[in-house]
């Protein structure tokens, strides 16, 4: 039997083997993509109940600017990434060189006895930044802000809104979540699923009882392991934002997207879920692949096409 002890070990391999990977030079960027060079961006702070949190204002150039914007949060099992990791880095520098403006923000992680509630607090200190003094900086109009991340950025920004849906503050213009993870326990995956992952030969798993592990330490207990703010899946989504879930193709963890996605249709929330094909489990972290610029358009094409929580439409 594997004790708490070896669970936690294997997280923290887990995590090393995911941060322990360089990032790639603003120059490197733009060299690959040269309509990067032509976004600004900022280094500011939200103040939050937790204290500052650090986030980047990107702007897009003025001849692409358009009317939205999307704050936007990086993946890390909670427990690791900054705003130098290209899911949030490239990520946001690519939206903004569309026309979005990005307010990329980090947030505390589960490491240290830090927990839940308190990364979902520095959300929405960067979402409420974001609405406010964003806004007056960026010209975008607070209605026109969306809310998303990638992995358990996803995962954060989903449990933001259920708060600000709970606590009856305005609602982002939808949520736009990327591979993410909206339940407390390991959704089991699909026949078609399974079929897919059986064809990787060097696809990396990772051991229900470790993704558990990994939700439980950010979670903090197993009481809060329920709660509806540390996992939307577990709560109640109707009067949930239009919500865009994009999934990988070879992710155990699109089987997590996939019933989120069918609990907010039961909702009667407008929602798209679809996967790249070909994408693995943080395919936004690897810029210089096709699956993460296809998956780029994918989101700037939502994002066009949802403008505000009264005129949203399903695309």
């Amino acid at each position: 039997m594997t004790t708490g002890n070896e669970l936690d070990a294997s997280i923290d391999r887990e995590r090393e083997a995911r941060m322990n990977v360089p990032n790639p030079t603003d120059e490197a960027l733009i060299a690959a993509f040269p309509a990067l060079a032509d976004v600004t961006y900022d280094e500011v702070e939200a103040l939050g109940p937790h204290g500052p949190v650090p986030l980047r204002l990107y702007r897009p150039p003025t001849r692409r600017s358009s009317s939205a914007g999307l704050v936007w949060f990086h993946g890390g099992a909670f427990m690791g990434g900054d705003l130098a990791m290209p899911e949030s880095h490239w990520v946001a520098l690519a939206l903004a060189a569309a026309g979005v403006t990005v307010v990329a923000g980090d947030y505390r992680k589960a490491l240290d006895g830090v927990c839940f509630p308190v990364p979902v607090d520095d959300v929405l200190a960067v979402w409420r930044w974001a609405v406010d003094e964003g806004s007056t900086r960026s010209g975008v109009a607070q209605t026109a802000f969306h809310i998303g991340g990638g992995s358990a950025g996803a995962a954060l920004a989903a449990n933001a809104a259920a708060v600000l849906r709970d606590r009856g503050e305005a609602l982002p213009a939808s949520l736009v979540l990327a591979y993410g993870t909206f339940h407390p326990e390991p959704v089991p995956a699909s026949a078609e699923l399974s079929a897919r992952l059986a064809t990787l030969a060097d696809q990396r798993t990772m051991p229900d009882a470790i993704k558990r592990q990994i939700n439980l330490r950010y979670a903090g207990s197993e009481e809060a392991m329920r709660h509806p703010h540390a996992f939307a899946g577990n709560g109640d989504l109707v009067g949930f934002p239009p919500t865009y879930l994009l999934n990988a193709e070879f992710d155990i963890l699109r089987a997590s997207g996939q019933r989120f996605a069918g609990q907010l249709a039961d909702a009667a929330v407008t929602v798209r879920c679809e996967f790249e094909p070909g994408a693995s489990h943080g395919h936004l972290n690897t810029p210089f692949v096709p699956e993460a610029r296809r998956s780029i358009d994918r989101i700037v094409a939502w994002i066009d096409q949802v403008r505000s929580p009264s005129d949203a439409a399903a695309p």
